[in-house]
């Protein structure tokens, strides 16, 4: 699919465009928008649609561009949101785990405890940026255990998680999950060298830096729990969905360079 121009929800089910994921009791449906729903379940369940297809991994989305995404859910458990990554671990698909890149939308409620930004909670509906597939963040890993250890004092693990942030190109910001359950725009310019997340065309969060490699977007509702700590706490788990979760998207659009709108 070539980047540039509008995107249009009346192509979803086009398989040349879009790839549909239904897991469990995920169901993705239409009607003039686009509903991603989970109903009740104890297994682990997703819904979710994306531009890149899993027999290819073919991302086709690269700097400059502007994504503007309207939508809103009604979730309360799991993790849900949507974006550009390089979807680097799924526990639906055989693949060797990459290194994450990421700029996006991102929900997750507890007991999902992703703490990757220093000062902003593991929880919650964020505006999030990380760059992390590149070799400086893979020249880490064989001091990882000893950082890890180190960090778990109070006193160093501010100085020394904020190199660690640096280096992985991790940038994030909470906002009111309020917006979350409500209709809004999301707009994300993604630029070779910065990022800008706004929300009914208001600034939320700015980053001095974002991927430069090419992306996939994802939309997505599911029951998983995740837990990446800087002190070493690794867990990923699923919560029991007791009633239904999901998320209405009016519109996606997906356009090559900085929309002036």
């Amino acid at each position: 699919m070539a980047v540039g121009g509008d995107i249009r929800l009346v192509h979803l089910f086009d398989a040349k465009r879009w790839h549909i994921t239904q897991i469990g009791t995920g169901r993705v449906t239409t009607d003039g928008h686009v509903h991603l729903g989970i109903a009740p379940t104890a297994a682990y369940t997703d819904a979710q649609i994306t531009d890149y297809d899993y027999s290819a991994w073919q991302f086709v989305h690269r700097p400059p561009l502007t994504l503007t995404v309207r939508a809103r859910a009604d979730v309360s458990l799991g993790t849900a949101g949507f974006g550009l990554w390089n979807h680097p671990l799924s526990p639906d698909v055989r693949r060797f785990p990459r290194l994450p890149a990421a700029i996006w939308w991102f929900y997750g409620a507890p007991p999902t405890d992703l703490r990757l930004a220093l000062g902003v909670p593991g929880h919650g509906w964020k505006a999030a940026v990380i760059d992390a597939a590149h070799w400086r963040a893979l020249a880490l890993a064989p001091v990882a255990p000893l950082l890890m250890l180190a960090m778990r004092s109070p006193r160093l693990y501010p100085p020394i998680y904020r190199r660690v942030q640096r280096v992985l190109k991790i940038s994030e910001a909470a906002l009111n999950v309020d917006l979350l359950h409500e209709m809004h725009t999301y707009r994300i310019e993604w630029r070779t060298d910065s990022a800008h997340f706004s929300v009914d065309d208001r600034l939320v969060h700015h980053c001095a830096f974002a991927p430069r490699a090419a992306l996939g977007f994802i939309a997505w509702v599911d029951n998983q729990m995740m837990v990446a700590t800087p002190q070493g706490a690794f867990r990923w788990g699923v919560i029991p969905c007791e009633r239904p979760q999901s998320m209405t998207i009016q519109s996606i659009t997906i356009e090559s360079g900085i929309s002036t709108k």
